[in-house]
């Protein structure tokens, strides 16, 4: 089940986040998929006391900070900037993000889940060290 391309035209903090996003959209998404897991990535932001409380009501999995090649979102977000090429305008950007957010493939993101075993094994190969995701 694929989520709707959200974009922000500010800077993010935690009020639009928690106020924005994460009530309107993910929690309502999250309860509707009997079973499933949150990933955040512990920033900063994450971490609020706003938003963990409201994190109280899905399953969130524990996660270490600073582990991009454990994130799926990290790799999604990749992928987003390189297809959107080199945008002349903020408005080119942001008509161009949706876009290539539902053109994309459901495959590429079963492979990144698919290969997470592959993934945490190298991160503990590498202890913390880069592992060429």
């Amino acid at each position: 089940m694929r989520c709707q391309c959200l974009q922000y035209t500010i800077t993010p903090s935690i009020d639009p986040w928690h106020h924005d996003i994460l009530q309107p959209h993910m929690s309502p998404f999250m309860k509707r998929l009997t079973g499933a897991i949150f990933q955040q990535d512990n920033a900063r932001p994450h971490t609020e006391r706003v938003l963990q409380d409201c994190l109280l009501t899905v399953n969130t999995l524990p996660w270490p900070a600073r582990f991009p090649d454990l994130s799926p979102i990290e790799h999604i977000c990749d992928h987003l900037r390189r297809r959107v090429g080199h945008p002349t305008s903020l408005n080119k950007l942001e008509a161009r993000l949706p876009q290539i957010w539902n053109e994309m493939s459901q495959n590429i993101i079963h492979n990144l889940y698919a290969s997470m075993l592959d993934r945490i094994a190298s991160c503990i190969h590498a202890r913390e060290g880069s592992t060429g995701y």
